[in-house]
């Protein structure tokens, strides 16, 4: 039997997890919906790694529940229409890419012809290298190889662990295209990321865990705030300054919540004979929210 409909991608609960004398896991819980992409945040050895081991059945939790795709994980079909790419992998350096990818169909005993395996292939930019041996390929061609075998059983649920730590700039952008592509095809995507500004041009939702537990948790609208629009304006009137009322003044700045009509806002303000110097939406970063949370818990 394939995946079980109308569930969550993940349902985690209560996990907890203790090596030796140390805690690396302190009741984490979270969903990640059908579709969705979930960033997973967090310092070095905030638990990030230890939750993904949990939830796949690499490492048993000391205590809490994990659902994938409507199943228990401790039911080995739960993992059937799961991809996943770990933080640390290596392949067989005397393989090719089309014969790495060929064992790993294997050992998950999945049908993908081998029309589908090239596919996948070029869908992370290995075509014309699927005849080469793993063992010349870069750390950078080796982890889009990791993406192929994550991706060629064509999963519901994709697990990422640090998916672009070795690309460059362009592999960044084609990893972020790919996720946005599963995204529309109903994938369910959990990426773990240091690349805080790759995270939020993909993520939907954003869960930051810090000393094994759930620091914060949200959407990036709740998580960052709304939008601002911060205006550089001189030689307001009092008669203008009237219109900038709702409007928070920094100097020469004025920020307010971003308006539905900009140029018109902008338009009127000219009017007015404000003189408008610049006009920049702003909201807070990711990065500045994911410090700010830290240091709340330091």
């Amino acid at each position: 039997m394939g995946a079980v409909t109308g569930s969550p991608a993940v349902w985690a609960s209560g996990l907890r997890k203790r090596y030796r004398r140390r805690t690396a896991v302190d009741g984490v819980s979270f969903t990640v919906g059908r579709g969705e992409v979930l960033g997973l945040l967090g310092p070095n050895g905030a638990g990030k790694t230890s939750v993904i081991k949990m939830m796949l059945g690499l490492v048993r939790p000391d205590a809490g529940e994990v659902m994938l795709l409507g199943r228990p994980h401790t039911d080995p079909r739960s993992r059937e229409r799961v991809g996943y790419l770990p933080e640390l992998f290596r392949y067989q350096p005397w393989l090719t890419a089309a014969e790495v990818l060929r064992l790993h169909v294997r050992l998950a005993g999945v049908k993908v012809g081998d029309r589908e395996q090239r596919q996948t292939l070029g869908l992370v930019g290995l075509a014309d290298r699927a005849g080469d041996r793993v063992g010349g390929f870069s750390k950078g061609m080796q982890q889009r190889l990791g993406l192929a075998v994550a991706l060629v059983a064509g999963p519901d649920l994709v697990v990422l662990d640090e998916p672009t730590s070795a690309l460059d700039p362009l592999g960044r952008a084609d990893v972020r295209d790919l996720l946005l592509s599963l995204k529309e095809r109903g994938v369910a995507v959990l990426l773990n990321s240091h690349l805080i500004g790759e995270v939020e041009r993909v993520c939907d939702r954003v869960v930051i865990l810090d000393h094994g537990r759930v620091a914060v948790s949200g959407t990036l609208a709740e998580l960052l705030g709304r939008r601002t629009l911060r205006l550089s304006l001189t030689d307001v009137s009092a008669e203008a300054s009237a219109a900038l009322e709702p409007f928070t003044k920094d100097g020469d700045a004025y920020t307010v919540a971003m308006p539905d009509d900009v140029p018109a806002l902008v338009a009127d303000l000219v009017k007015r004979g404000v003189r408008v110097h610049s006009v920049e939406p702003a909201r807070m970063s990711l990065e500045e929210r994911l410090l700010e949370v830290l240091r709340e818990n330091s």
